[in-house]
């Protein structure tokens, strides 16, 4: 896959025979305290949502009902498919990984929690502006750290 600390989360069900119970909470079932909730319905399956990295935001998708299907792409010619498709099942995605989320079924939910709240100078929207943000870091990197493991001051 590549992408760097992208992960699938299986949350714990409990339930009887009058149903089911999936609970999330921040710090424990996923890495960060949740700072902001929203949800995605209603989208054909045509549409493509999210197109986007955060410079900061990080987010674990849970589709509640449904399913849909999210891309990922580290910047550096990586990329992987997850299919979300049972409740209790969740992506984490940490910060500056770009998303698309599409293939929604006509009954999908799709559940976001965010490490963040809502800031759109943090949004990277242009997928060549990504690109080039993570070329840039890598080289800083490596400017930061040669080979050899002696580092240098900048």
């Amino acid at each position: 896959m590549g992408c760097k600390g992208v992960q699938m989360i299986e949350f714990p069900q409990n339930g009887d025979e009058r149903g089911r119970l999936v609970v999330v909470e921040g710090c424990e079932d996923i890495p960060f305290a949740i700072k902001r909730i929203f949800y995605i319905y209603g989208s054909d399956s045509d549409v493509v949502r999210g197109q986007h990295a955060n410079r900061a935001s990080e987010f674990v998708l849970i589709n509640v009902a449904g399913h849909s299907k999210v891309r990922v792409k580290d910047g550096k010619g990586n990329e992987a498919v997850f299919s979300l498709n049972r409740p209790h099942t969740g992506i984490y995605l940490p910060k500056m990984l770009w998303k698309d989320m599409y293939d929604f079924s006509n009954d999908s939910v799709l559940l976001c929690l965010a490490s963040e709240h809502y800031d759109s100078k943090e949004y990277i929207r242009d997928y060549n502006e990504f690109v080039e943000i993570i070329k840039a870091q890598n080289d800083m990197e490596a400017i930061a750290i040669p080979e050899g493991g002696q580092g240098t001051r900048i």
